[in-house]
């Protein structure tokens, strides 16, 4: 038997697994807006696990060189380094997306320690695929970027769990989805951090093995119950980031309102209509629809 992969292994062998080739085709496709910026397109989210891809909303982000070579001088450059990603719809074939849009300083910054919120770290420790790049050090950018969100997120979580709590690798899986998933404003079901483990759990134990965890750190309840406070924290702030992210994608995001309505009746399972002043007024019209929905459930 060989040495065991390394962590950086596992994530080039996942991110190189084939995809339809139609997520290729609307991959380069995205690219094709974006002429001397693009850098890397990488394929995420739910998708991954269907076969039959109509109907659905396919996730992609652009990794770009930087703001200003995607978009030029403007609001859509400001909006981005202001409070990455923007986000875009797309339809290609008969398919239909949404793409956000980084810069490679960010992707790198967003999967690691340093991220300003959970939610790229939290997708890029689940699987993903490098479905386009510019060239080797782009891929090798990439690599290097999604190799650092398993560890950021299971070193995050960890740190609130006793020893007991973390011997299982799972347990910390599951507990570090359900603290990222708190720190969004999620339509999902309260089982979801849960069913995402559940769906592959010796991918997600090798992982887990590769990147050190469980890592037999000394624990206390000092420590631990520091590191629960800053993820509190953490949900507040990561609250308020997804409202602005909300009101900045109705200026982005063209039929912004309906899409986030169609993501909530979704995953949720209810039936939000959009009213006509929502949609000539989408910024207020998206806070509008939050107070309802909080009451509801619809979101958490």
């Amino acid at each position: 038997m060989g040495p065991e992969p390394t962590l950086r292994d596992l994530v080039r062998a996942e991110l190189a697994e084939p995809v339809d080739p139609r997520v290729s085709a609307m991959a380069e496709a995205i690219v094709g807006l974006y002429p001397g910026a693009a850098r890397a397109v990488l394929f995420y989210g739910s998708c991954l696990r269907e076969w039959v891809l109509d109907g659905l909303m396919l996730d992609f982000y652009l990794i770009v060189s930087d703001y200003r070579a995607a978009y030029g001088r403007g609001w859509f450059a400001f909006a981005n380094a202001l409070v990455p990603p923007n986000v875009f719809p797309f339809e290609h074939e008969g398919l239909a997306a949404k793409y956000a849009v980084l810069s490679e300083d960010h992707f790198r910054r967003e999967c690691g320690p340093a991220a300003r919120s959970v939610s790229v770290y939290a997708r890029f420790a689940q699987p993903s695929r490098l479905v386009w790049t510019v060239d080797e050090a782009a891929c090798t950018m990439a690599i290097g970027a999604v190799a650092s969100a398993a560890p950021t997120l299971l070193a995050l979580t960890e740190s609130t769990m006793s020893s007991e709590e973390a011997a299982n690798p799972l347990a910390i899986w599951r507990k570090g989805f359900t603290l990222t998933y708190g720190a969004e404003l999620r339509a999902e079901r309260g089982s979801r951090p849960g069913a995402i483990v559940d769906a592959d759990p010796e991918r997600y134990r090798r992982f887990a093995k590769a990147a050190g965890f469980p890592s037999d750190l000394p624990s206390s309840a000092s420590l631990r119950q520091g590191a629960e406070r800053g993820w509190r924290g953490v949900q507040r702030r990561g609250k308020w980031l997804t409202l602005i992210r909300l009101a900045k994608a109705t200026t982005t995001y063209a039929g912004g309102v309906d899409y986030i309505a169609w993501k909530i009746n979704r995953h949720a399972g209810t039936r939000i209509e959009v009213k006509p002043w929502q949609r000539r007024w989408p910024i207020l019209g998206a806070l509008t629809l939050l107070p309802r929905l909080l009451r509801r459930g619809a979101i958490r």
